[in-house]
């Protein structure tokens, strides 16, 4: 399926990406063109519960591990370096299931995928043009701040980390997502997809606004 990208990218035209950094109001930002625009909005991070359900040590190795691993040994006692590399979506385990559920869609209209483990390689050949996706970048700080207030949150924090110091788990967490942003940053200048750096100097409307004006020149 995934070796026909011209038969694909007709076939999903009317999706637009929402890609990038973790912290970034991404889901914000797809629930307001939601309500403006009447489209569907796929999440990735619900849709991630049935990637498990068909993955396999076969084709989806690092996630299938990653399964197997308790919450604890996901952070504790590595780097942040060695986290990044076991990143299934590092290593397009998880894209696939992306498109597969995307084609599984109606297609009566538009549909925005809110999803951090998307790529731009990956989704790259299945554009008709460049602006049919954005990668969403924050500054350090604003991510800082972001993740910050949704981890204060100590039972979210658990679900997340287990029973790690969270502090320690946080701080790797951070160095983790910035490795994942420089490695979308590369990919998407590589390609010359679209950037959006996110420090919080606007607001989601505007920032919606010209989502919207680059996915549909809507106003």
């Amino acid at each position: 399926m995934m070796d026909d990208f011209a038969g694909l990218g007709r076939r999903l035209a009317h999706v637009r990406w929402v890609a990038g950094g973790t912290g970034t109001g991404k889901s914000t930002l797809s629930r307001v063109l939601a309500e403006r625009y009447d489209v569907l909005v796929y999440d990735g991070d619900l849709a991630e519960r049935g990637y498990v359900r068909r993955c396999t040590p076969q084709r989806q190795p690092h996630l299938d591990a990653l399964l197997r691993t308790p919450l604890e040994q996901r952070w504790a006692g590595r780097t942040p370096e060695e986290i990044f590399l076991a990143m299934p979506s590092l290593h397009g385990e998880t894209f696939g299931f992306v498109v597969e559920d995307l084609l599984a869609l109606p297609t009566d209209r538009p549909v925005v995928v809110d999803d951090f483990r998307t790529l731009p390689t990956e989704v790259a050949p299945l554009l008709t043009r460049p602006e049919q996706a954005v990668f969403l970048l924050p500054t350090p700080e604003f991510r800082r701040r972001a993740l910050g207030d949704r981890f204060a949150d100590t039972d979210r924090a658990r679900a997340n980390w287990g029973d790690v110091d969270h502090a320690e788990a946080f701080a790797m967490r951070l160095a983790r997502d910035e490795l994942w942003d420089r490695e979308v940053r590369r990919q998407a200048l590589e390609l010359d997809l679209p950037i959006l750096e996110v420090d919080g100097s606007q607001d989601v409307a505007r920032l919606a606004g010209r989502l919207a004006a680059m996915f549909w020149n809507a106003q």
